[in-house]
């Protein structure tokens, strides 16, 4: 069986960051781990080929060589996915869907052709899928509601990716998360009771990465790192360890829930095994939000002091905010922007709310008929898909005027140097390597745009020589995260165009609809889309 992996084109999003990919050269952030882990678990005797369309197009040849086309996708990837499941059907080939947005929503793989549906975890219905083909079955759907224990995984195939192409390589420790936030769709898919691998499986990942060559960073793509505590410990003792003997080859970063700043020995552990940065889901200051969508980790301890703890321990922050929960008082923009800036978060996703299918947010939704669209979109060009409690042209204007004020070009140097002003000395230190041209070409041109053609230039230097002079031991990676926004200042353009354009549509939709309960009153918020 030859099997062609193909990975649907992302739009351009928050996580794209093209903008500084370009300046080191590479096309992509980071790969497709499902797809290489599937690759993993089906025959080895079966012929793979990756083709991620973020980096280039199918060959022609390709196409020609394939038995079996397999997709998987994430949501905000929907529509190329359609777009390549057509494609394949009309080359006569067979097409097999998996991964999170099929797995939430089969119809539309379903009805764009594929032939064949590897639905939820695929250490489960991947077998199913191939007992059915060596039967010579030409279709069918394999599902499954038990969730398989990780320690069966094989190692991702790691060899199929073309390498130079990303920024950051990927693994996984762990799935599913314990709390029960209402909007999310990650405990619909993997569960609450978190399952990891055993320290060994992950250490065995590491050093296939290492004989590959690689030597950037890793993320660590599991939705809460520290879900299950005792075992992200056991991992971490003896990671520091392997990270130790190999001279610190990576450097990590992932996603974790708020509360690891209550547990230091947990940060200390991930700042001696060169942890360097963590992505938190804060989602509001606003704690009658946080208390509403069941986010009760948010809201047993200040989260102003929560972030700095994190900050201190050495771990940079990044962190998620949403606008338009229901109830959700006028101003949240405002506040969210005064919460980044107290805590001195660099950078910050942020979106309006969307009701994720099957959450338990879209089921209250439709239950009380609120819903307006098929399936969510978490990127942030996205209007909402539901009637919120306030006016959606009221939620719209706040959201842009909150993600054109966070990523100002001068706002953003100051709460960069604010951050690492307090951020712990790494712990642990990687030899000395020379710079490739690559990246002393990349930083010339971050100091050339930031520090003397814009007028941020005055700041760029103070700040840069005062964490030199300060906070010496971080400087490398402080410069890093100010060339981060060479991305957001044109990213937050796309930001205010999208949504201007789709609220402009939303208004005149209504007012031919008559809609006086979405539309509310036209004229002013018509005025205001000018001054977007």
């Amino acid at each position: 069986m030859r099997v062609l992996l193909i990975y649907p084109l992302f739009p351009k999003t928050f996580w794209s960051y093209e903008k500084i990919l370009e300046l080191i050269n590479r096309k992509v952030l980071l790969p497709p781990l499902g797809l290489i882990t599937v690759a993993a678990i089906l025959p080895q005797e079966w012929e793979f080929k990756l083709v991620d369309r973020n980096i280039r197009a199918v060959t022609e040849a390709e196409w020609k060589w394939a038995d079996v086309c397999i997709f998987s996708a994430m949501i905000v990837q929907k529509e190329d996915l359609i777009d390549q499941i057509r494609e394949a059907k009309r080359r006569g080939k067979s097409v097999a869907v998996g991964g999170p947005y099929s797995s939430s929503v089969p119809d539309q793989a379903l009805s764009a052709g594929a032939d064949y549906m590897i639905l939820d975890e695929g250490e489960i219905t991947l077998p199913m899928f191939v007992e059915a083909v060596q039967r010579g079955d030409k279709s069918g759907i394999f599902r499954t509601t038990e969730k398989p224990d990780l320690t069966t995984t094989p190692i991702p195939r790691f060899d199929l990716l073309e390498l130079d192409a990303y920024d950051s390589m990927s693994v996984q420790f762990s799935r599913g998360c314990p709390f029960q936030c209402e909007f999310c769709d990650i405990i619909v898919l993997y569960g609450r009771k978190p399952r990891t691998k055993t320290p060994a499986q992950l250490l065995a990942e590491l050093n296939y990465l290492y004989q590959l060559g690689w030597r950037r960073g890793v993320f660590m793509v599991d939705d809460n790192f520290i879900g299950n505590k005792r075992n992200v410990k056991l991992l971490l003792q003896e990671l520091k360890v392997w990270m130790a003997e190999h001279k610190y080859p990576f450097a990590f970063n992932t996603e974790a829930s708020v509360d690891l700043s209550q547990d230091q020995e947990l940060m200390d552990l991930m700042v001696e095994c060169n942890f360097n940065a963590v992505f938190l889901g804060i989602e509001t200051p606003d704690e009658e939000s946080l208390q509403l969508t069941k986010k009760f980790q948010n809201t047993r301890n200040s989260l102003i002091d929560s972030v700095q703890a994190i900050t201190k321990a050495g771990l940079r922050p990044m962190a998620g905010f949403i606008i338009g929960f229901d109830g959700e008082k006028a101003g949240s923009g405002d506040r969210i922007v005064r919460f980044a800036e107290t805590t001195g978060i660099p950078t910050t996703t942020f979106a309006m709310l969307q009701a994720l299918p099957n959450t338990a947010l879209w089921h209250r939704l439709e239950k009380e008929g609120r819903l307006q669209g098929n399936d969510g979109n978490i990127n942030q060009t996205t209007l909402m898909n539901f009637t919120p409690t306030r006016p959606l042209e009221d939620i719209a204007r706040e959201y842009v005027e909150a993600f054109w004020n966070l990523y100002d070009a001068e706002r953003f140097l100051d709460r960069t140097y604010r951050c690492f002003l307090i951020m712990g000395a790494p712990k642990c230190k990687a030899p000395f390597k020379m710079p490739s041209w690559v990246d002393l070409r990349a930083l010339l041109i971050v100091v050339w745009r930031q520090g003397v053609k814009r007028k941020t230039r005055f700041k760029f230097w103070h700040h840069l020589l005062s964490i030199i002079k300060r906070n010496p031991a971080v400087w490398e990676h402080y410069l890093t995260v100010c060339a981060h926004n060479e991305h957001f200042l044109e990213y937050r353009q796309i930001v205010r165009d999208e949504i201007e354009g789709q609220l402009a549509e939303f208004l005149v939709q209504a007012e031919n609809n008559h809609d006086s309960k979405a539309l509310g009153d036209t004229a002013p918020v018509l005025a205001r889309l000018s001054t977007f």
